[in-house]
């Protein structure tokens, strides 16, 4: 048995439920440089058979990668991850790679960043047979032939969530997304920007809707990635609550409120008194108000348990000290840009959230709902109180590129490609599905040529 190792520090000892919110609070920061942080997760496969590549394969990558510019980051000897100036590589359970790139004051910079690094990894990982993708979906593999990364982190997700759902081990091996994050200035800031990325998430889910083809198939959805999301973990995943929606009365509070009352998976401790490893453990049946109440098997609960129990909480859109937006299908070179700067676009304007909200005023919790549930299968071919969502999107896209262009800085570039598909009412994934039907004649090399990022 794991030897229980005290925690020195008295003040990271969670005492009152006050506590709780102080990583939100510290969070409140100066928003004048509108800076943008973006999680970029891409999918590793065997360039001659297009499945997922293996961990031992994309250890070996990052290896090479590492190149002395880099520094590992190990658990029990395994290499999985780096850490660099400008943020981390590290790897998600089926040996997607997610870049966490520092925040950014420009879609410019983060251009030129994504660049270098898609550049410099295809080079390399050619030479272990691996090509990435910018899909939101392993194309050939699926859960059942991805075995994940030896992390203790994913060892007891894996074991839990199955428990509660049907689908979460397709989200964990074979998805990958583009995550965006955000600054707010004060408490009324963020529930303002909260509530507005709440309502807009599942119709940008459906906007970057782009994996159609799984297991070498087309299949009913326009999103997998987002179809897998839907039932990984009703306790953890989706839409906060409704009392989210209402900008006036949420709170900082009441978001820790609705985290209490989340099943915890596991906690983590250092391995010796001397060390700064970590070692996972499991924790059956338990919520976060039950361990601050009554600890577990001696451990009681530290402001790093909390941090890790808001890590393992998925909402569409969740709070750490920023906002992360976090439900969009990965994407080919010329759509990756147009994430953050949407985001960009609307968040950081006022006028821009008004707009949005005046648009969307007579939908309800309920409506976002049947969005979210209706729009991984359906894309943006879908009504809502007598709307076409294409048309919503189209409207709402606009609001941002006018804001971007009110800047001046030349940003709203980066949505003329969405722009121009979406007038033609088409998601990513519409794009994919006309191609596999009439011209790639169901020819899975195809999508893998049509998807990599070099």
């Amino acid at each position: 048995m794991l030897k229980h190792i005290p925690i020195n520090k008295e003040d990271s000892i969670i005492t009152s439920k006050s506590q709780l919110c102080e990583i939100f609070y510290c969070g409140c920061k100066s928003c004048a440089q509108k800076n943008i942080g973006l999680e970029f997760e891409k999918l590793p496969v065997n360039k001659t058979s297009y499945k997922a590549s293996p961990y031992f394969e994309v250890a070996r990558f990052l290896m090479d990668f590492k190149n002395g510019k880099w520094q590992g980051i190990e658990e029990n000897g395994a290499l999985l991850g780096l850490n660099g100036a400008n943020g981390t590589v590290s790897l998600e359970p089926g040996s997607q790679t997610e870049l966490s790139l520092a925040p950014q004051s420009s879609v410019f910079d983060i251009e030129k960043y994504l660049n270098n690094y898609n550049k410099q990894t295809a080079q390399i990982a050619q030479k272990y047979g691996i090509y990435w993708l910018g899909y939101g979906i392993q194309p050939v593999s699926t859960y059942r032939n991805i075995n994940i990364i030896p992390k203790k982190r994913y060892e007891y997700m894996t074991k839990y969530l199955p428990s509660v759902a049907k689908k979460p081990l397709v989200m964990m091996r074979e998805t990958a997304g583009i995550q965006v994050s955000v600054d707010y200035s004060d408490e009324a800031d963020a529930m303002k920007k909260f509530s507005a990325a709440l309502k807009l998430s599942p119709i940008m889910s459906a906007v970057f809707s782009n994996s159609p083809v799984r297991n070498s198939r087309l299949t009913k959805f326009k999103s997998n990635r987002a179809a897998s999301w839907l039932e990984t973990d009703n306790d953890r995943c989706g839409l906060v609550s409704a009392k989210a929606f209402n900008v006036n009365s949420f709170s900082f509070e009441q978001y820790a409120e609705i985290l209490l009352d989340v099943p915890m998976i596991f906690i983590e401790r250092n391995q010796t008194e001397l060390s700064n490893s970590k070692t996972a453990i499991k924790v059956d049946n338990m919520t976060f108000r039950e361990f601050m109440k009554n600890g577990y098997q001696g451990y009681i609960a530290t402001k790093q348990d909390w941090e890790l129990h808001l890590s393992l909480y998925f909402p569409d859109v969740r709070f750490k000290n920023y906002i992360e937006i976090r439900n969009h299908d990965n994407q080919r070179k010329e759509l990756i840009c147009a994430v953050p700067a949407f985001w960009k676009g609307i968040i950081y304007n006022d006028s821009a959230i008004d707009a949005v909200n005046e648009l969307l005023k007579d939908f309800s919790y309920f409506d976002f709902e049947y969005l979210r549930r209706k729009t991984p299968q359906r894309g943006m071919d879908i009504k809502i109180r007598h709307h076409k969502l294409s048309d919503l999107a189209n409207e709402i896209v606009q609001i941002s590129y006018e804001s971007l262009k009110s800047y001046e800085k030349g940003e709203e570039k980066f949505l003329e490609p969405l722009i121009f598909m979406l007038s033609r009412g088409l998601t990513p994934a519409d794009i994919i599905v006309d191609k596999w039907e009439n011209e790639w004649n169901s020819d899975i090399s195809k999508l893998v040529d049509y998807s990599r990022l070099v």
